[in-house]
């Protein structure tokens, strides 16, 4: 297996096919976990942690190491939740991500032990205005947030 592809071939191939990914939905009692994009076209949202599958990683073990690249922590996956399209990222001419959404907890022996704060990573149980849509309709209509 070779290694990552370069920047510029990544881009040109995933504006001509679906891209999998997944959605990690870290839920609590204090609400579902979103973190605060730093660059790229969706820098400044708020969004589920997520990422992209690599070549024949089995999609569980995506989701930790998703989780521990976008929140540095450990998640117990409870089940698939479902899946979310991307359409305004197609509109703006990115790309076509299709996520495949697993609820989760952190893995911390209990509680909410995570180092949160209002620019980074945060819980929400009334999402945010700066949101993808997309994950937006997502979380209100399975009853995850308002």
């Amino acid at each position: 297996m070779t290694g990552p592809l370069p920047e510029t071939e990544y881009h040109a191939i995933f504006q001509k096919v679906p891209r999998l990914t997944v959605e990690v939905v870290v839920c609590s009692e204090s609400g579902v976990l979103l973190a605060r994009r730093v660059g790229g076209p969706c820098a400044d949202l708020w969004s589920l942690p997520g990422g992209t599958v690599r070549f024949a990683e089995p999609l569980t073990e995506a989701v930790h190491r998703v989780a521990l690249d976008e929140i540095g922590a450990n998640v117990a996956v409870e089940e698939l939740i479902g899946y979310i399209e991307y359409p305004s990222h197609a509109q703006q001419g990115l790309d076509w991500p299709v996520g495949i959404a697993f609820r989760t907890h952190l893995d911390t022996g209990g509680g909410d032990a995570l180092t949160v704060g209002p620019d980074r990573l945060a819980w929400f149980q009334q999402l945010p205005e700066e949101m993808h849509e997309e994950q937006r309709t997502f979380l209100q209509s399975r009853g995850l947030a308002r």
